[in-house]
């Protein structure tokens, strides 16, 4: 199905995608997942560049951009270019570096993988301050600041980021448990979550499936939820009250967790700021009293 008339603005057609993206083919899904995960590549990449990236053919970006009501995705995508131009200035110099330091690196040393990684991560972490909201960090804030006992979830490669999590929150004084998968009893432990409770759910790409079906089940029974993932078209965004996005960059590494990690220490300051009703140096201690 064409839309008639196609979006004029970034904010209207990423609604529309939304609206959209349960009736859509399965390459359309994968092409509207790429989109939002990576807008300020997609306003600086050519179709090729991008379809090579999300391996799918520039043919099928180009029927996408079609079904939305555009005469092709260059259309589209001066949607994104604007979108750049206004929110995130100078941001389209550092895409362009980082692509080139990219390519030009033909030794596969470990010492060069390392550069690259530093590279792509510091990029990563740098499109943080043009995609997360802070409205949403103070409120998720003051959800988990103010529960009662905060529940993790996260498996796969979130393992990681809801651990970090786990430590920085108990260490600031918050309840915390783990909702671990190992016995079998992830599901039914988050049974017990009630309204006083909230829980903090990481997934990304390729979502774990308890991990979604958890969420949704507590979704249904009114609780809170804020969740952390790679995408708005994410299973978790649905559900949550509070959900960030951070997109993925490419790499050598293409599944980083390094901006998120640095996300969730963000949230854990965020949280201890107000238990400690100090905004200005909020302060976690460490188990042994030092910095180590």
């Amino acid at each position: 199905m064409t839309q008639e008339l196609p979006p004029e603005d970034y904010e209207s057609l990423i609604r529309l995608i939304h609206d959209l993206h349960g009736d859509m083919s399965r390459a359309h899904q994968q092409i509207a997942v790429y989109l939002t995960q990576n807008p300020n590549d997609v306003a600086v990449r050519s179709v090729n560049a991008i379809a090579q990236s999300c391996g799918i053919h520039a043919s099928s970006f180009v029927r996408f951009a079609q079904s939305l009501g555009y005469d092709g995705f260059k259309s589209l995508q001066v949607l994104f270019q604007r979108r750049l131009a206004t929110a995130a200035p100078g941001f389209e110099a550092r895409v362009h570096a980082l692509e080139q330091e990219l390519k030009s690196r033909d030794d596969l040393s470990e010492a060069n993988l390392l550069r690259d990684l530093v590279i792509s991560d510091a990029a990563s972490v740098q499109s943080l301050l043009d995609e997360i909201d802070a409205g949403d960090l103070a409120k998720a804030a003051d959800f988990l600041s103010k529960a009662e006992t905060v529940f993790l979830l996260g498996q796969l490669r979130s393992a990681p980021v809801v651990e970090l999590i786990r430590y920085l929150l108990t260490m600031a004084g918050k309840k915390c448990i783990m909702l671990d998968p190992s016995g079998g009893l992830a599901t039914h432990i988050a049974r017990t979550i009630s309204q006083s409770d909230v829980l903090l759910a990481v997934s990304f790409r390729f979502y774990a499936n308890e991990v979604v079906s958890i969420v949704e089940e507590v979704a249904s029974q009114n609780r809170t939820i804020v969740a952390l993932s790679d995408s708005t078209l994410s299973p978790l965004a649905k559900s949550a009250h509070v959900l960030f996005a951070t997109p993925e960059h490419d790499g050598p590494l293409s599944r980083s967790v390094t901006a998120p990690i640095c996300l969730a220490q963000a949230i854990a300051l965020a949280v201890a700021s107000r238990m400690q009703n100090n905004s200005i140096e909020p302060e976690i201690p460490s188990v042994t009293g030092t910095d180590r």
